[in-house]
């Protein structure tokens, strides 16, 4: 009997371990990461990115050893109002052209939760690269009940502070910490037959 439940753990230890991240790829019509920030106490301002596009190496039986890219056109940027959109692409702020991106790649994932992790990845903003830590949360992993496929969903917040990517123009009058909020999905990538 005992040598039956070692056989036994052993293969659940065996699955684990051996067990790989599966590609995922984000759904650009439902990744949004959405900020905002105070404006000189009067009001809360927002702005999104949509549309973008990225990959999660996505390993379910162990999250830690997930992984994170994500590539967001600077000029996609939307705020509803068509004069500071070309006010942030200024050199005031972005000094942005076509081709200009955002990108973040984690580089560690501590699971804090049944489905929470903190994920730390360098940010690159502007031209500046900076380490920060989004506190992401899995909705949901399961099948795609239109798509008929493989799908997870997350949603994650992090606080940055826009002077130390050189966007500090108006700081402290307009703040310079930003709030930002994340949500995605991603569906599992096709693999080749063969």
């Amino acid at each position: 009997m005992k040598s039956t439940l070692l056989a036994a753990a052993l293969a659940v230890s065996a699955t684990s371990v051996f067990a790989s991240a599966e590609k995922y790829v984000l759904d650009p019509s439902h990744s949004q990461v959405v900020f905002s920030y105070d404006h000189l106490g009067f009001s809360t301002t927002y702005g999104m990115f949509s549309g973008f596009e990225g990959e999660i190496m996505f390993n379910q039986e162990d999250p830690a050893a997930s992984s994170v890219t994500v590539s967001i056109p600077v000029l996609e940027m939307i705020t509803g109002w068509k004069p500071r959109e070309d006010h942030f692409m200024t050199e005031d702020f972005f000094g942005a052209s076509e081709g200009d991106m955002i990108t973040f790649t984690s580089t560690d994932i501590e699971v804090t939760g049944e489905d929470t992790a903190n994920i730390t990845g360098d940010l690159t903003m502007n031209g500046v690269t900076k380490s920060v830590v989004l506190d992401a949360k899995l909705n949901q992993a399961a099948d795609h009940p239109m798509a008929n496929k493989p799908w997870a969903g997350f949603d994650a917040t992090t606080t940055l502070v826009r002077s130390e990517f050189d966007l500090g123009q108006f700081a402290p009058f307009v703040s310079d910490e930003v709030e930002v909020r994340i949500s995605v999905e991603a569906q599992k990538a096709e693999t080749p037959e063969g």
